[in-house]
């Protein structure tokens, strides 16, 4: 990987961890408020599968989506204001962090229902092959979405018709909170499920961008010769609490996980090694990525205050997109 590629990728990780982290700064203020998932921990996907993805090709983020669509390129300031309710949001703050989208940069919605964007993604990457398109689809979903009917549905849909797209399985071991992914899947591997669909399984580290890059490269490439869908299983792991700021409802982390398990896995945090990668190369000594570090603190402060500004909705704003005009 080039140099400047791999700066780049730091770059993003580190917009990611600082806009979730500002996120979680202003639910625990009382700022943000209803269900928000953080990927602190989980960079890695988001950066590592976008990389050098075609800008037609379309994207479905997971539930934790905050960092693909940042890897996408969506504005920082207009995903704080959607989840400060603000109509300078992406959907006007009508849709949360559950149900964000960006259509303009071919971002299909966050789905709140379990499961329920895979069918849609198939269904786009039905079109693709309809029109004789060269796009593919990516459809990132969580290891606690793998036993929904819909997905198995749609698996089976894209391996028989050998579609265009790429399921994407972020494994980070907890389904919910408490409830660890070995309980619910009787298989060591998701992926191993590729098999019964007649498509091609990976299994990668979810903590390495490169090698997710690498991977999702070759099944785009597959994808787009009409070679069919591939199932990636990147294994990864989340450091914040299953839903920010409801930790009485859900039931905190603390309660189900070591920190031994936790500190295991944040020594192998990809924006970390990103770092330690550009420093043992020599492309940059630590006060330049100080400076970037720096540059991205003000950026993601920035864009929050900008949001922060913006106008609250009007209270005729809550009878629009109701009913027909």
């Amino acid at each position: 990987m080039k140099n400047d590629e791999l700066v780049d990728m730091y770059r993003k990780a580190l917009q990611i961890r600082k806009f979730e982290e500002k996120v979680k700064e202003e639910i625990v203020k009382g700022n943000i408020e209803g269900f928000v998932h953080l990927s602190i921990g989980q960079e890695a996907i988001a950066i590592g599968a976008l990389h050098g993805l075609r800008s037609e090709d379309y994207i479905t983020p997971a539930h934790r989506g905050h960092g693909t669509m940042i890897a996408r390129g969506v504005s920082m300031r207009e995903m704080f204001a959607e989840l400060l309710g603000k109509p300078s949001g992406v959907c006007g703050g009508r849709g949360g962090s559950f149900h964000m989208l960006e259509l303009e940069k071919n971002i299909f919605p966050i789905n709140g229902i379990l499961g329920a964007s895979s069918p849609i993604a198939t269904g786009s990457a039905l079109a693709i092959k309809m029109r004789k398109e060269d796009k593919v689809h990516l459809n990132f979903f969580g290891d606690g979405q793998v036993n929904e009917g819909a997905i198995h549905e749609a698996m089976n849909f894209a391996g028989v018709n050998k579609l265009p797209i790429i399921f994407i399985c972020e494994n980070n071991m907890y389904a919910s909170a408490g409830v660890k992914h070995t309980l619910f899947v009787p298989i060591e591997n998701i992926a191993d499920r590729a098999v019964a669909y007649g498509m091609v399984g990976e299994i990668v580290d979810g903590m390495d961008p490169i090698a997710i890059h690498e991977v999702v490269m070759k099944a785009t490439d597959r994808a787009r010769r009409g070679e069919g869908p591939t199932l990636i299983e990147c294994k990864t792991y989340r450091y914040a609490d299953h839903v920010e700021g409801f930790e009485d409802m859900q039931g905190s982390d603390k309660h189900y996980r070591s920190q031994e398990e936790i500190e295991k896995w944040r020594k192998r945090d990809p924006v970390k090694n990103l770092k330690e990668k550009i420093l043992n190369a020599n492309i940059f000594d630590q006060s330049e990525l100080d400076v970037i570090e720096e540059e991205i603190n003000e950026e993601v402060k920035n864009e929050y205050n900008e949001a922060v500004k913006d106008p609250n909705p009007d209270k005729d704003e809550v009878k629009r997109h109701v009913y027909c005009d």
